[in-house]
């Protein structure tokens, strides 16, 4: 009995942890009801992705090799400072949130 419950908590345990953390970076989308300018939802759950890579040109950033404009940023800044692109099922750009740097 004991070994039982002690198996279902070493598998419990890690996915409760892994699950937590993967929702955590949605979170702050999510809660902020944020909407595109066709007024789709920016974020369900799990289509979100912060970009850590980022090379920023006069126009935009550069990121696992594709192009994102800063005029397709919305107006909020991510609170851990990373780019964010919401995507829809087709890969698609829903929403792009980001500062435009400086240069």
């Amino acid at each position: 009995m004991v070994r039982r419950l002690l198996r279902s908590l070493c598998v419990a345990v890690p996915v409760a942890l892994m699950g937590g953390a993967a929702l955590a970076h949605d979170s702050w989308v999510n809660s902020g009801g944020y909407k595109n300018a066709a007024g789709e939802w920016c974020c369900g759950t799990y289509d979100c992705k912060a970009y850590e890579k980022v090379q920023s040109t006069a126009q935009g950033w550069v990121l696992d090799g594709e192009f994102v404009p800063y005029d397709e940023a919305m107006p909020v800044a991510p609170p851990d400072g990373q780019v964010t692109i919401c995507r829809r099922h087709d890969g698609t750009r829903r929403c792009v949130f980001g500062l435009k740097p400086s240069l």
